[in-house]
């Protein structure tokens, strides 16, 4: 570590008793300055609080505070320009770009995706004033060279994307001339004319010693501004750092300061001030990993509430700082009843609010409408908001009930004006929420005005204050809304306004009041700057979040930032690597949190910066790490289970009652509560729309049509002729049970014209197989869907036992009754073969094969039929032919053979109603 500096003086050393700013009064004091007539400009407003508390604690008299102004306030005076809005500021960009670009320019919404970075671009480059012109070409001739085209002869395309960077320096000049104009700016625009007005405001303006207080990273206009104040007028300077990082020539901490000392002709003559050592003081500093974001607010929730227990809690000089400014609200939830107070000094941005997604949902639902209506699944996610729920509930007919009820019910995919309008007795509620005409800019947002207003009516009879806040902070964004679309032409469409206020949004808070003076402070990383705390608590120190990392938001290439001076990635971390040293500098207790299971959206591995604090020898006695996870207990995974209770076994009897299916019996067989939940409780699977056909809904199409064919020719002896006869037939029996079974599907076009087709060709393919069996064989229908039942003869139960079932044909195959199963899904010949009779009851794998036996025991019980076959018909798979019930390789069922099964059947019975053995759930 390398030591000493030049200039720097005899260093203190401030503890806790003794903050930043108390010091720079105290000097100021000492030095002969009149401390209430000073003008104090602080990196941001924040620290302004805390500056006059300590001043007034100076004084002994009353007097008029004095002007302390954030350095932003203090750049617009200079310049005379006022800092305007983000969006002001990009629609004024694309003014620009519009009256630069005569040939097709990009539209708005396309613009908003590169428009913002520009414009970031535009900020750094006058930000550290760098000529436009010379940098701005220099990127236009890297552009030219990277280029992807090959040939000589460029492309329009080619022109058109080299034309943009060749046309920047333009647009930059068309853009600030515009702004100025209007004496309104962006920072940069702002900080650049301020560079250019100070030699006239020095000698024009100032009236009292100018104090800047706890600056680090300064861009060139403020290094500029400020230098020459320290030179032609009474001012000074107090920088917040630390000896131990000053002198090490390496640390980032003090990289900016260490510079300023170095460069500045100022600092040739004069000794720098507000230096001190007060890291090395001792202090208490905790690491602890927690895995994931929530965990982080609970463990924060259990250190509040254990400072408090061991009375080691000083609430008003404790501050709560969030690296991830997203955990705000599980923080806020996960705050314990100790805690009696709260300050927060950051906003909730819009985005992260519910209503902000009943908005997107609306945008969302308006673009899905075509010609056919609005797509169904945009309508159910706007209906199943809270927020349309709440409108719904406060009317007198549940629209949201009624409109996702019937599109359920008919499988609608779009949904027309005329199958939603009936639910509504308010046309101008219908209007706004399922608007009819079509979509202007304009007559969206006065329909979103009106919403919230309906909203408002509701919330106030609930006298909810939080909500209203929210419907008031979008009532004025709706408003800039309405002011911006009165101003411009181009946001025309609904995709250009939902990307306008999404940037709105973005930009905008919802800002929490409070004591700024008391209570547990809860802030972001930036408004901790200048301020001082006993204890401090810093939540996901993981890269990528605290240092934020490298990224890529600019169009200025990395070694042209570096060439030209513009700040790259290390001076960013930088930046927060001595924010997050001044914050823990003269705490005494601090607790680190960081996410041990890192991912994309939460930060990646435990930040470097916790690893310096663990490696650092001086430091490394006050630090302890340890990681901390739920307590977890291990319990062996049992198997569920469902005792057969008095009642349960009612429900049973009366199953049986109603009879057994062989569907239900091999729920059983597979897995005992899934028959439970199917067969017992009735529990359905919820309800979908299909867009694709689902295999169930396809399988009962395809039934249906073999059905209807087939019909006519019942106990008719097949001809090749009565085939070839159903073949014209199949297009109009598909498409009729189409329109049964899903009502809302269009056939004339897209997927379900293909699965139409689809289905047309296996009934073809099936017809054809038909055809060849009819060439060696005779075969007579004798039923087709036919419901069969019986009861079984079990002495040791005093009810009834029905079994009955469905069969899908009964047919004489070559004068021997056939029990024909058609099956879409996939069907194996192995699955109909078995060799004892006991693995069609312990085997789930061979459900198909016991249901084929139950079916010929159904058969033979209602016909006294003796011998008989059975097999399926594999739809999908028809190559394969008909597939017979094998068992020890005989295809032909006897007497012998149903006799064993009943038995079989009985046991399985027995078991189902045996109170002595529950419902125990299978692995399937």
């Amino acid at each position: 570590m390398k030591k000493g500096s030049a200039n720097a003086e005899p260093f203190l050393f401030l503890g806790m008793d003794q903050s930043f700013l108390e010091h720079v009064l105290d000097d100021l004091k000492e030095n002969g300055y009149a401390i209430e007539s000073c003008t104090y400009i602080l990196p941001s407003k924040r620290s302004g609080f805390f500056l006059k508390q300590h001043l007034s604690k100076r004084l002994d008299r009353t007097v008029f505070a004095p002007r302390i102004l954030s350095i932003e306030e203090f750049v617009e005076e200079i310049a005379g320009v006022k800092n305007t809005s983000s969006l002001e500021l990009i629609i004024e960009l694309y003014k620009a770009y519009l009256a630069v670009t005569p040939k097709e320019p990009d539209d708005f919404d396309s613009f908003l995706k590169w428009g913002q970075t520009l414009l970031q671009d535009f900020n750094e480059i006058d930000r550290y004033l760098i000529p436009p012109e010379d940098i701005l070409n220099y990127l236009a001739a890297i552009k030219e060279i990277d280029h992807w085209s090959l040939k000589k002869d460029k492309t329009d395309l080619v022109k058109n994307y080299l034309s943009l960077w060749q046309g920047l320096h333009n647009l930059y000049e068309e853009y600030t001339s515009q702004l100025l104009d209007q004496n309104i700016g962006y920072q940069g625009l702002v900080y650049k004319k301020a560079a250019q007005n100070i030699t006239k405001y020095t000698q024009n303006t100032i009236n009292s010693t100018l104090v800047f207080v706890g600056f680090n990273a300064l861009n060139t206009a403020e290094s500029d501004i400020i230098q020459h104040l320290l030179g032609n007028c009474s001012c000074e300077i107090y920088w917040d750092m630390d000896t131990y990082f000053l002198e090490d020539s390496i640390h980032d901490a003090g990289l900016f300061i260490r510079n300023y000392l170095k460069d500045w002709p100022y600092y040739r003559s004069n000794k720098p001030k507000g230096l001190h050592s007060s890291f090395v003081l001792n202090k208490d500093i905790q690491i602890t990993g927690v895995p994931k974001s929530i965990a982080q607010a609970k463990f924060v929730g259990n250190i509040l509430e254990d400072l408090n227990k061991g009375n080691t809690l000083n609430i008003d000089k404790t501050a709560l700082v969030l690296a991830d400014e997203t955990l705000l609200t599980p923080i806020l939830h996960a705050l314990p009843q100790a805690v009696p107070k709260v300050n927060i000094t950051m906003g909730m941005a819009l985005q992260n609010t519910l209503l902000y997604s009943f908005i997107q949902s609306y945008f969302e639902l308006l673009e899905s409408k075509s010609d056919r209506g609005w797509f169904h699944k945009s309508v159910l996610k706007f209906l199943s908001n809270p927020y349309c729920q709440k409108i719904s509930a406060s009317l007198d007919i549940d629209f949201v009930q009624e409109i996702t009820s019937v599109v359920h019910a008919h499988n609608i995919i779009h949904i027309t004006e005329t199958q939603t309008s009936q639910y509504f007795n308010s046309e101008e509620l219908f209007q706004a929420l399922f608007p009819s005409e079509k979509y202007a800019s304009a007559l969206i947002v006065q329909h979103l005005h009106f919403l919230i207003d309906h909203l408002k009516s509701i919330f106030q009879k609930e006298k909810d204050a939080l909500e209203l806040e929210y419907l008031y902070r979008f009532h004025l964004v709706f408003n800039q809304l309405k002011n911006h679309l009165e101003s411009v032409s181009f946001i025309t469409d609904i995709k250009s306004l939902k990307s306008f206020f999404k940037a709105l949004a973005t930009s905008e808070q919802i800002d929490f009041i409070g004591e700024p003076l008391s209570g547990l402070q809860i802030m972001g990383m930036l408004e901790s700057r200048n301020l001082d705390f006993e204890t401090v608590i810093l939540t996901s120190v993981n890269e990528g979040i605290l240092p934020t990392g490298k990224s890529n938001n600019s169009f200025i290439p990395y070694d042209v930032k570096r060439e030209y001076g513009l700040p790259t990635f290390k001076e960013k971390d930088a930046i927060y690597t001595y924010h997050f040293y001044r914050l823990i500098q003269r705490a005494k207790t601090v607790h680190l949190i960081y996410n041990t299971e890192p991912d994309v959206l939460e930060g990646g591995e435990k930040s470097r910066l916790i690893s310096q604090l663990m490696t650092d020898e001086t430091i490394a006695p006050f630090v302890t790490h340890t990681v901390a996870s739920p307590r977890l207990v291990v319990v062996s995974e049992k198997p569920k289970q469902i005792a057969k209770t008095p009642r349960l076994l009612s429900d049973l009897e009366n199953l049986a009652r109603k009879g057994f299916s062989p569907t239900s019996l091999t729920n059983y067989i597979r897995n005992p509560l899934d028959f439970y939940k199917q067969n017992v409780l009735r529990l359905d699977d919820a309800s979908m729309v299909e867009e694709n056909i689902a295999a169930n809904t396809f399988g009962t199409i395809l039934h249906d049509t073999l059905h209807a064919l087939y019909e006519p020719l019942i106990g008719k002896t097949l001809s090749e002729g009565d085939i070839k006869e159903l073949k014209p037939k199949i297009n109009g029996v598909v498409q009729s049970f189409f329109q049964k079974h899903l009502p809302g599907a269009d056939v004339s076009r897209g997927r379900f014209l293909l699965v139409l087709r689809v289905v047309e060709k296996y009934i073809g393919s099936f017809l054809n197989l038909e055809l060849q069996e009819l060439k060696n064989h005779t075969i007579k229908i004798l039923a087709l869907e036919e419901r069969y039942e019986t009861i079984l003869d079990v002495s040791e139960l005093k009810f009834p036992i029905k079994i009955k079932g469905f069969i899908d044909r009964i047919d004489e195959y070559d004068g021997l009754v056939r029990i024909v199963d058609y099956k879409t899904g996939v069907t194996q010949a192995s699955d109909v073969k078995f060799k004892e009779g006991e693995e069609l009851f312990s085997n789930a794998n061979k459900n198909k094969a016991f249901q084929l036996m139950c079916y010929s025991y159904l058969y033979s019980k209602n016909q006294s039929q003796q011998s008989l076959k059975a097999g399926i018909y594999a739809i999908k798979n028809l190559k394969n032919g008909f597939l017979n019930l094998t068992q020890n390789r005989l295809t032909i069922i006897d007497q012998q053979a149903l006799l064993d099964f009943e038995m079989r059947l009985k046991q399985l019975i027995l078991e189902i109603f045996n109170p002595d053995i529950p419902l125990i759930e299978k692995e399937v």
